[in-house]
C-alpha cells in the first residue's frame, strides 16, 4: 500500500519535498536509511531484510532518489516469474529501471534537482511521466487518484496546509497526517488487512531533494498504524547513523 505527498515547486532551483509512509506486515525484518548495499556504492535505503532489497532508496551524491509502492500486477506471469520488486528503487537511482520489468506491478516515485517523475508498470505496460508543479498524492493507482479515500479526504487539506519554513518545513503536512487518524477508513497512516495479510505503517521519512542536495529524515511511530507525537521529535534528527529496526 504505502503513501507519498509530494511538493514539485514551480521555479527552477527549489527543492522537491517529499513525504513517504510504509505500511508492511510488522513482524517482516527491515532496516531503517542505511548504506546497506555495500556493492551499491554509497546508496543509502530503507532494506526490506527478507528479499534484501529496498522501498526507499537514495543515492547522496547524485541527488536522486527513488520510493517504491506497490500496484495491482494484470499480466498472467506465475510467481516463478517474476523476482522481488525490491531491486527497483536501487537500480532507479543507479543506472535505471529496465523498460519490461520482471517484477509484479508497482508505482515508483522518481526524484531528482530537476523535479519527479511517475513510473507506473501494471505487469503489461510501463509508463513514465512527469509530476507537475505543485502538491500531489501517490498511492497504488495515478497520481492524484481521487477513488483512493485518503486520496480523496485529504489531498486538498495537504495542499491548503503547504510548505513550512526552515528546516521543519513538513510540520504543515504532520499536522495533516495527525488530523487523518480520526478517520480510519481514510487514515494516512494505516492499519489494513490486504490479501490474507495485514499491513501497518511502520515507518514516516520527508525528504528535501534540490540543488543543495538532499536531506532525509525518519521516525518510527511507537505503535505501527498509529500517530504519536514522537514522530516530531524523530523527524527533527537528521539521518546520520540510522538505527536498525527489526
Amino acid at each position: 500500500m504505502c503513501t507519498v505527498v509530494i511538493d514539485v515547486p514551480e521555479a527552477a532551483g527549489e527543492p522537491v519535498r517529499l513525504l513517504a509512509v510504509r505500511d508492511e506486515e510488522r513482524d517482516r525484518p527491515w532496516r531503517g536509511l542505511g548504506p546497506w548495499w555495500p556493492e551499491r556504492g554509497g546508496i543509502l535505503g530503507v532494506r526490506d531484510d527478507r528479499a534484501g532489497g529496498a522501498w526507499l532508496a537514495v543515492d547522496p551524491d547524485a541527488g536522486r532518489l527513488a520510493v517504491l509502492l506497490n500496484r495491482q500486477d494484470l499480466s498472467a506471469r506465475s510467481d516463478d516469474e517474476v523476482v522481488s520488486r525490491g531491486g527497483i528503487p536501487l537500480d532507479a537511482v543507479g543506472a535505471g529501471i529496465p523498460d519490461r520489468p520482471i517484477t509484479r506491478g508497482f508505482n515508483l516515485v522518481e526524484v531528482d534537482a530537476d523535479g519527479a517523475h511517475l513510473v507506473e508498470w501494471d505487469g503489461l505496460v510501463a509508463r513514465r511521466s512527469r509530476i507537475a508543479p505543485g502538491t500531489h498524492m501517490v498511492a497504488h493507482h495515478a497520481v492524484d487518484d481521487p477513488a483512493t479515500p485518503r486520496i480523496g479526504r485529504w489531498l486538498e487539506d495537504f495542499r491548503r496546509a503547504g510548505i513550512g519554513p526552515g528546516d521543519d518545513w513538513w510540520m504543515p503536512w504532520l499536522d495533516v497526517v495527525a488530523h487523518s487518524t480520526s478517520d480510519p477508513s481514510a487514515s494516512v497512516l494505516r492499519r489494513d488487512a490486504h490479501d490474507g495479510h495485514v499491513l501497518e505503517s511502520l515507518l514516516v521519512c520527508v525528504a528535501s531533494i534540490g540543488p543543495q542536495g538532499v536531506d532525509m529524515r525518519q521516525a518510527t511511530p511507537a505503535e505501527p498504524g498509529r500517530w504519536d507525537d514522537g514522530l516530531i521529535a524523530g523527524l527533527r534528527r537528521r539521518v546520520g547513523a540510522p538505527d536498525v529496526v527489526g
